[in-house]
């Protein structure tokens, strides 16, 4: 994501808690018995093979995988709402004091008995 939309999105964070709600109601909406359909609708294709075809089975497929994309385009926009206002709560922004390899912290103290 562009870093001037993240740094928006960590300045307001009742936006960013609207929106990530926002986020969260329409991955709901897309995914509800979304497994259910596809499945029935491959189903279908195996039990009366391509004469479904005509019927408009291929077009409603092609209506539940883009359901299915537009549904995890909705969950990961949801995450990012989610991941800035954890880092705004806990008062550490995007890559501060972090390094891209992802490397963990040290430890500071020496333990006893080693």
């Amino acid at each position: 994501m562009p870093r001037r939309l993240l740094d928006f999105l960590y300045a307001h964070a009742w936006l960013t808690f609207v929106l990530m709600v926002t986020f969260f109601l329409c991955f709901g909406v897309t995914s509800v018995n979304l497994f259910i359909l596809l499945k029935m609708n491959l189903d279908l294709f195996i039990q009366y093979g391509l004469m479904v075809i005509e019927d408009g089975a291929l077009e409603q497929l092609f209506d539940l995988i883009s359901s299915a994309v537009l549904s995890i385009i909705f969950y990961l926009l949801f995450k990012v709402c989610e991941r800035v206002l954890v880092e705004r709560l806990t008062a550490r922004k995007f890559g501060a004091g972090a390094d891209i390899g992802g490397e963990a912290p040290r430890e500071t103290t020496a333990r006893k008995g080693a």
